[in-house]
């Protein structure tokens, strides 16, 4: 564990002493503006410093990703992709630095993280093998003309990523606007900005021009807002909380920007009578307690059907007592630390929330006394009701509310009743019901008898509150690229004729 340990403060201090620089144009840029502490989840100790960029920096970030633009639109696919392929190679020989840093500054245990990065590579090489064919549309004829479409890079686009797997989700969305030929100006999460420095590092080492990927540090309601006003930039890729992602969307509207969001969650899982419900036990916990409960597509919502809820959240809650909390660079850990004390302040007043309205709370519901870091107990919050807050909000931690159902339809009628709608996960052994739920879901995606078990060509994104536009496969690339229709004249079309 502390040699685990120790590869991170390794990674963390070689970005040099002091407070933690920007990468503009190919190299490292000083911090300027104003600083702020990094802390160590685990530990609750500061783990260094961050600062804003001051808004030169960010001009002169925006300056490097325009000016590369051209050329780096010019490459062809085949370049970019052997550039990308190259970081990918990269990332997987870093896996166990990028893992550790993970760790550290994110406070995610090393038996998610340790996988993360290697995730990061699939990205970086699916986008990477469809590179050459990025610009490629479709052929649509008619009875006078041929219609043809061909697809070209938007231009300069900022990425502003979260702090709850910063690595990983910096690489779904930066891997593909690369591949675009795009260049990119990312934001990380002002809570866990070391991961994406490697990530561009790492993008540069492998052979990546200067000015293609830039990266600045700093606070959403400055360096982000410069970010998302400024006229060069084309479209903003965001993934975070809803209520930012509306600020965002308010922010660009000036200059018309193009904005993907990938935003907030309280995703059902439905469990009828009649499924494997030993798999959707498992699938149940895993989806809520996986990655300290800090992710969008978290199952935070147990619709159970009413002849087997007491059964099955008795053996729930006795799970969710056994779940291993601690160091997250121990590997036998299961939940490690929430990632900031704001943040953990904000999940601990949800028992509370709970016990006002009603709901029981079956397992945690109280911070552990004493523990250095921000650790919260897996929480369980049973007879609960829609209509609670628990079952309205997003906690983002490691807290899932229980909720029955009597049969299908209240069964879909109390999943659609949230304001978001991102993922539903719904167990049954009747194919006919599974289709008919699914389909009645209002959420943009939705896994059946599984976990979420991400395929890189399908789409991932939400409705409603939860977000707007599709990622994945050919998904990414509409958004990071026009689409121009050519339609060429057959000559057996009459043109009309005015003024004879």
């Amino acid at each position: 564990m502390s040699d685990k340990r120790d590869l991170a403060l390794a990674a963390v201090q070689s970005f040099g002493p002091g407070t933690l620089g920007h990468y503009i144009n190919g190299r490292v840029s000083p911090a300027l503006g104003t600083p702020f502490d990094i802390l160590e989840p685990g530990t609750g100790e500061t783990l260094g410093q961050c600062s804003d960029a001051t808004q030169d920096q960010v001009e002169e970030a925006v300056a490097a990703a325009r000016d590369a633009f051209p050329k780096w639109a010019a490459k062809s696919g085949e370049e970019r992709r052997k550039v990308l392929n190259r970081a990918a190679d990269l990332i997987t020989a870093n896996a166990d630095r990028i893992a550790a840093v993970e760790c550290i500054d994110a406070g995610q245990c090393w038996r998610f993280m340790s996988k993360a990065a290697i995730r990061g590579a699939e990205n970086f090489r699916f986008f990477a093998d469809r590179a050459p064919s990025a610009a490629d549309g479709q052929a649509l004829p008619s009875a006078d003309h041929l219609n043809y479409t061909s697809r070209k890079p938007i231009g300069p686009v900022a990425v502003i990523t979260p702090w709850n797997t910063p690595f990983m989700l910096s690489t779904w969305k930066i891997a593909p606007a690369l591949a675009a030929g795009c260049t990119v100006v990312h934001k990380p999460a002002e809570w866990s900005p070391y991961s994406a420095r490697l990530l561009v590092e790492i993008a540069h080492e492998a052979g990546l021009p200067a000015g293609v990927f830039n990266s600045v540090n700093g606070l959403g309601e400055t360096t982000g807002k410069r970010l998302t006003e400024h006229p060069s930039i084309k479209a903003v890729a965001f993934v975070g909380e809803s209520s930012t992602g509306s600020a965002i969307m308010r922010q660009g509207s000036e200059t018309l920007k193009r904005v993907h969001f990938e935003l907030g969650g309280k995703n059902p899982v439905i469990v009828f009578d009649d499924a494997d419900l030993d798999s959707a036990l498992d699938a149940a916990i895993f989806m809520i307690y996986s990655l300290n409960g800090q992710r969008c597509t978290s199952s935070s919502r147990l619709l159970v059907q009413s002849t087997i809820y007491d059964s099955f959240v008795a053996k729930l809650a006795e799970r969710v007592k056994n779940l291993k909390v601690g160091d997250p660079f121990d590997p036998a850990t299961e939940v490690g630390p929430l990632i900031h004390p704001r943040h953990f302040a904000k999940v601990a007043r949800y028992a509370e929330i709970a016990r006002q309205e009603g709901a029981t709370i079956a397992a945690g519901g109280a911070p552990f006394e004493g523990a250095k870091g921000f650790f919260y107990p897996p929480t369980l919050f049973t007879n609960a009701e829609q209509s609670m807050r628990i079952a309205q909000e997003e906690i983002f931690g490691p807290v899932l509310t229980a909720i029955p159902f009597t049969d299908e339809a209240d069964a879909v009628s109390k999943a659609n009743d949230v304001q978001y709608g991102l993922a539903g996960y719904l167990w049954t052994s009747d194919v006919g019901r599974a289709l008919r739920v699914s389909e009645a879901l209002d959420v943009g995606m939705v896994w059946v008898n599984s976990e979420n078990v991400r395929h890189l060509p399908a789409p991932f994104g939400g409705t409603k509150a939860s977000g707007i536009g599709r990622d994945g496969g050919d998904w990414s690339f509409d958004f990071y690229m026009e689409t121009k229709n050519i339609a060429l004249a057959r000559g057996t079309h009459k043109v009309p004729r005015l003024g004879v």
